[in-house]
């Protein structure tokens, strides 16, 4: 289920490293191919609040092959497309269809035994972390043997042998809510307003992942300028370091499993935080940069897993569109945090992509203790109720 979801959510990111070859290939600008992207992202969102819910409807094991199966046949258009009007087609399929992660990582939860449901979620999260950093950084580097087409045909023939293993091992009878697809959706708006941690949590990843962004809208700017004038491989190589988060999600998994998510959290939201400092001097020195890179990953993957574990917790026959919920915020914060760090940099340069970085992991950390003031009425609540007294 790793491997599988680190394919599915890789798949949205080959393009990044290829965008001039690809511009080279059909004859068109940079800007032209860079669409991609674009493409990639929106249908991407749709298929997080369109398709996902789906995994409280239908049975998640046909579902998550089903999707994996349809994301490979858009690498696939991709991969043998004769021009960019071909090229969107595949990618919009493969964006809207790579989803299938964000069903697999909800699912592995719900197999999962309570005490070790963390644990769990933290090593599949892992695998898609893992996926899509080798997406950014292998894909560049394996154009150079394959074609940059050949990067995308690998990818669906390897998609499509993941979901064979998954059609194998998944369990083949699954529960699934007492909902049609349409209300399912609906339901979505009344998850949100029933459980205030789902607020709290999602707006705290959201935060987070803008925090986070800022740096992915800009490093490229920064490390191929003039001051280190850094190669797209030696870019890739360094953005491969950020494969420490994977390690912090699996960490982080077992800290929810020992009762410890809020220390998890808190913790992760502090560093991140006290990174921006280190990317302040890491403008000046490169290592510094690395070494923030590597701090600033660990952080935010730290309350992303630590987020997924309290939100699935909250209503186990609504985990699909829960994470539905999670994803969708989490995402909207990516790109917000994406469009301010390019604004950033073209008015203030680095120094304003570190001010902006910091500012949202300020918010971060604020959210973060409301949430704690949430969870503690909670308990008095429930304490209170247990006891015979009105809450």
């Amino acid at each position: 289920m790793a491997v599988a979801t680190g394919l599915s959510a890789g798949g949205n990111y080959l393009n990044q490293p290829l965008l001039d070859l690809i511009a080279t290939e059909f004859g068109v600008s940079e800007s032209a191919a860079a669409v991609s992207v674009t493409v990639a992202q929106i249908s991407y969102a749709l298929g997080l609040l369109l398709l996902v819910p789906l995994g409280d409807v239908v049975d998640r094991r046909k579902l998550s092959v089903g999707l994996m199966v349809l994301a490979a046949t858009g690498q696939a258009v991709t991969g043998f497309a004769p021009g960019l009007s071909w090229l969107l087609v595949g990618t919009a399929i493969a964006g809207l269809f790579s989803v299938a992660a964000q069903v697999i990582v909800p699912f592995a939860a719900s197999m999962a035994h309570p005490e070790q449901s963390g644990r769990i979620v933290g090593i599949v999260m892992g695998g898609l972390l893992t996926g899509i950093l080798l997406a950014r950084s292998i894909s560049g580097l394996l154009s150079s043997v394959t074609g940059w087409q050949g990067v995308y045909r690998l990818a669906a023939v390897l998609m499509l042998i993941s979901a064979a293993g998954l059609w194998r091992v998944l369990p083949r009878r699954t529960a699934t809510a007492d909902v049609t697809y349409g209300s399912a959706l609906f339901s979505m708006g009344r998850l949100v307003r029933t459980h205030e941690r789902l607020r709290t949590r999602a707006l705290l990843g959201g935060l987070a992942f803008a925090s986070v962004s800022t740096v992915f809208a800009s490093m490229t700017l920064l490390l191929s300028g003039d001051r280190f004038g850094f190669s797209a491989a030696q870019i890739g190589l360094i953005g491969l370091t950020g494969v420490a988060g994977a390690l912090m999600a699996s960490v982080a998994g077992r800290l929810a499993d020992r009762g410890l998510v809020q220390w998890a959290s808190g913790t992760c939201a502090v560093l991140l935080i006290a990174v921006w400092p280190l990317f302040a001097l890491g403008g000046q020195y490169w290592v510094v940069f690395v070494i923030a890179f590597v701090l600033v990953d660990l952080a935010l993957q730290g309350v992303h897993v630590s987020n997924q574990n309290v939100v699935y917790a909250l209503d186990p026959a609504a985990r699909a569109r829960i994470n539905s919920v999670y994803m969708t915020t989490y995402f909207v914060g990516a790109s917000a945090g994406s469009a301010v760090g390019t604004l950033a940099w073209e008015h203030f340069e680095w120094t304003g992509v570190c001010v902006a970085g910091a500012g949202f992991a300020v918010l971060a950390l604020l959210v973060w203790l409301w949430d704690v003031q949430v969870e503690r009425h909670h308990q008095r609540a429930s304490a209170l109720n247990d006891s015979g007294v009105p809450a």
